[in-house]
């Protein structure tokens, strides 16, 4: 069972709850001891007296205030609880208001109360009091040595007080440099302001906080047991040289990045990819032969484009190319030696057998 930090009683006008208090969190870090690097002992940490060196017990420390240089004022925890008996034992609720009216800005740390012996029904009062004007109650209690602001609140069955901060524990923002809306840097356009708002009513879920945990001491947990079974329990990791990175640019373009985030793509790169679905792919050019010229007859149509006003200009590109190389064959024929004319000629009579089995093939093949 748990054990209590504290009892002592709720009060607000003459009604008295005895209560108890619980912690209500619990510090789930890595408990890190620190060792001495030349051969990883422990380093402890000694209580010892400053005048004599020598090493003191728990039972022989006592609490007490330093009122000038090296002199003490002793405080026993009977001396710090006659101070004031009723600061000490009760939880004096102040006045009641409206949740939303205390930013989160001033909650601190969470404890839960339970009903101490005999007072089921007045806690049980008190609790369904605040659920039905919806508001918390706002308190003085003092815990150790310190005297706490605190808000009650109904938390399903549990009343917790939460302690809150005093408003001269907040430090004030005018030393940051927060845009204001005014500002020219943070003006925000509509087009943006409608994009950030559909990316959080799509990440906009029920509150379920059993599916966050501490990821990162997960992490460092499998590290742990990766060292030991690959038996570097001793083994220091030296940090890596840092690469140099490219700068960055200061201009963000924050309708991309929305976009980007909503699984979209930005509008430039969409259009552009709309322009290049109507392009026909590139073709490879090779080297013409005259094997070409002569199944120029016999090769099939080419395929209907998306667009006839493409298809005509490139039958246009296409009658230039071949009128060119006709030309270009009929000057080069006269200054051809006699023996090139003959090598022509062979090469061409060999060829044109083959030339005229080609449309048979092709008949066949269909």
């Amino acid at each position: 069972m748990a054990r209590s930090m504290w009892k002592g009683a709720i009060s607000f006008g003459l009604v008295h709850i005895p209560v108890e208090m619980y912690a209500a969190v619990s510090d789930n870090g890595l408990d890190l001891n620190m060792l001495d690097r030349r051969d990883f002992s422990p380093i402890g940490f000694k209580r010892y007296n400053k005048n004599t060196g020598k090493d003191v017990s728990w039972d022989d420390i006592i609490k007490g205030y330093e009122y000038s240089d090296g002199e003490y004022v002793v405080l026993s925890d009977e001396d710090l609880r006659r101070a004031n008996p009723e600061a000490t034992q009760t939880i004096d609720i102040l006045a009641f208001v409206n949740a939303d009216q205390v930013p989160l800005l001033y909650y601190e740390q969470p404890y839960y109360l339970a009903p101490g012996k005999g007072g089921d029904k007045v806690y049980a009062l008190l609790r369904e009091t605040l659920r039905e004007v919806g508001k918390i109650g706002i308190a003085n209690v003092v815990i150790r040595v310190k005297q706490h602001l605190a808000a009650l609140v109904c938390v399903g069955d549990t009343i917790v007080l939460n302690t809150l901060r005093y408003p001269d524990e907040i430090r004030p923002t005018d030393e940051l440099k927060i845009p204001d809306e005014d500002s020219k840097a943070a003006q925000v356009t509509e087009k943006e302001l409608q994009m950030a708002k559909a990316l959080v009513e799509g990440m906009s879920e029920k509150w379920k906080p059993q599916q966050y945990h501490d990821t990162y001491r997960e992490d460092i947990m499998a590290l742990i047991k990766k060292k030991i079974a690959a038996n570097q329990t001793k083994t220091i990791t030296e940090p890596e040289p840092e690469e140099d990175k490219p700068a960055k640019s200061n201009v963000i373009d924050l309708v991309a990045l929305l976009q980007a985030s909503l699984g979209k793509k930005p509008a430039k790169a969409a259009a552009d990819e709309d322009d290049d679905d109507d392009d026909p792919p590139p073709r490879k050019s090779r080297k013409p032969s005259d094997d070409d010229d002569d199944d120029a007859g016999d090769a099939p149509p080419p395929r209907a484009r998306k667009s006839p006003a493409r298809s005509t200009a490139h039958a246009t590109a296409a009658k230039r190319t071949a009128a060119t190389k006709s030309a270009t064959k009929a000057a080069a024929k006269p200054a051809a030696k006699p023996a090139a004319k003959r090598a022509t000629a062979a090469k061409s009579a060999a060829a044109k057998p083959a030339a005229e089995k080609a449309p048979a093939r092709r008949r066949k093949a269909a």
